[in-house]
């Protein structure tokens, strides 16, 4: 025991007596770094400079200023690291505070509204208003059957949609026309330029809106570009206007990303639905039975294929009994009545009309986006028309789709054009490596007899397709490379359709050419 004691003391005293020499040599190591170095470095430069030359001292100066510099930027440095990493300790101990404090918020608030529809229920209940959540305990206390008891009514996490459901409750939507309506395409067209020119001095020439009515009966999206103030946007207004049905207009704003932008999405927080304008103009058509327009204005600002890929995608679809959007998962009580399974189903009498700028500031349409549409190009403004005072139209979707119907029963493309048409898509795709394809070749079939019956003629709505959903593919081609091909093509398109016939798809090409 004395022996192992006398050890242990010792062996204290040396351990102690260590730290204490290692923290005097570190203060000397300091102090001679800081004093009696620089004294001795000093005193060596006052021997060694007696003996330098000028060029001696210039050289001392510049290393001297070099050397500073450096030892300046090294601390500098050092500075910056240690304060970057202080301030990003600072900040993450901060955040988790804060998270820590959002989770005791929510579970508080959780509490809070647990105990408000305690409350709520037995209030309810002891009013005999109705049923509330914990309604089975509330019965129990107040001696209330669930049959006496009414239904609480529960709050819609759709505003605006909610709004539609109670503007139709009693509303009449179905479309009663009037005799001086009932007109067969050619004069539609022809109405609706009067109109358009009398009443909202807007000039259209017959063929631009031959090709929107014969686009309408072909696809559910058209895309009208062009340069600024030919009338692009002021073209589905003004048929919203011709069919009573006011147009919506959506701007597109150049941050859309993704559907949400278009639909809205769900607040988990609030639980409720933030919804858009899109959504509740694509709502209320569901309700009606006239035509209805949703104009995507300036839709390039964004890409168009990221925002409205799922339309884009369903409204591919053969059977319109799929043409249904999802907004929320599911369903709940209070939701819109026209909310099925979650879901908004495209209805067949809306079109979205989408305008197109080609300049620095959009983004270039993608053959995927064309593809689906009816393309309208408007690069020069129509002159003035005088025209005589023309009332809108109002119209059904079934009456307008029975006109499409019929011309497509009675304007089938002859079996000469449907052959030249092929030896065209097969010299196209072995020279170009570029086909019609089954989606074009459906629309074409479809868009061309709706053309003849506006009054237009099948080759100028051939030419027009040909050119704008064909031809102006070839600009991702290296033309330069091509140019007796294109030669080729002319020629062709002469042999099989006659000279002066194709001269919109002809001009396209020529403008390919190299000169």
């Amino acid at each position: 025991m004395v022996e192992f004691s006398r050890y242990y003391i010792n062996f204290m005293r040396e351990f102690f007596t260590n730290i204490g020499s290692f923290f005097k040599k570190i203060f000397e190591a300091f102090g001679d770094i800081l004093y009696r170095d620089i004294v001795e470095y000093i005193d060596e430069l006052g021997k060694a400079s007696g003996k330098f030359g000028l060029l001696d001292w210039a050289v001392f100066f510049i290393v001297t200023i070099i050397n500073f510099v450096f030892f300046a930027f090294v601390l500098i440095r050092l500075y910056q690291l240690l304060r970057r990493y202080f301030k990003f300790t600072k900040r993450e101990v901060e955040k988790d505070e804060l998270l820590e404090e959002i989770s005791l918020l929510n579970l508080k608030t959780s509490e809070l509204i647990d105990e408000k529809n305690k409350i709520l229920a037995m209030k309810v209940s002891s009013l005999g208003v109705g049923a509330a959540p914990y309604q089975e305990e509330a019965d129990d206390d107040y001696g209330f059957d669930d049959e006496e008891a009414p239904k609480v009514e529960i709050e819609s996490r759709f505003v605006k949609l909610t709004e539609v459901d109670e503007e139709y409750k009693d509303k009449i939507t179905s479309v009663v026309m009037k005799d001086e309506d009932n007109i067969n395409l050619e004069q539609l067209v022809e109405r609706f330029v009067n109109f358009s020119a009398s009443q909202l001095g807007l000039y259209y020439t017959k063929k631009v809106i031959s090709i929107f009515i014969a686009g309408m009966g072909t696809s559910r999206i058209m895309i009208l570009e062009g340069i600024s103030g030919t009338g692009k946007t002021s073209l589905p207004y003004a048929m919203g206007k011709f069919f009573s049905q006011d147009a919506a207009i959506v701007s597109v704003q150049p941050s859309w990303r993704d559907r949400a932008e278009l639909i809205g999405y769900l607040n988990e927080f609030t639980k409720k639905f933030n919804e858009t304008d899109f959504l509740k103009h694509l709502y209320e058509a569901t309700y009606r039975e006239d035509l209805s327009f949703i104009i995507l204005d300036e839709m390039n600002l964004a890409r168009v294929e990221y925002y409205f890929a799922e339309f884009l995608s369903i409204l591919e679809m053969p059977n319109p009994e799929e043409w249904k959007i999802e907004v929320v998962a599911n369903n709940q009580p209070g939701d819109p009545i026209n909310l099925d399974g979650g879901k908004i189903k495209i209805p067949l009498n809306l079109w979205f009309v989408g305008t197109a700028n080609k300049d620095d500031s959009t983004f270039t349409i993608t053959d995927k986006v064309y593809d689906r549409a009816v393309p309208i190009v408007m690069n020069t403004k129509s002159e003035y028309i005088d025209a005589p005072y023309t009332e809108p139209v109002v119209m059904s979707f079934e009456y307008l789709d029975s006109l499409y119907k019929q011309a497509e029963k009675e304007n089938q493309m002859s079996p000469k054009t449907l052959d030249s048409l092929m030896k065209l898509d097969l010299f196209i795709t072995a020279k170009f490596k570029i086909t019609f394809g089954n989606r074009i070749m459906k629309q074409i079939r479809q868009f061309i007899p709706i053309y003849i019956a506006c009054g237009r003629s099948e080759y100028e709505g051939l030419d027009y397709l040909c050119a704008n959903k064909i031809f102006r593919k070839f600009e991702a081609l290296n033309l330069a490379f091509l140019q007796e091909e294109i030669d080729e093509l002319i020629e062709l398109i002469n042999k099989l359709f006659g000279k002066g016939e194709f001269l919109e798809s002809i001009s396209l090409l020529e403008s390919y050419k190299v000169s």
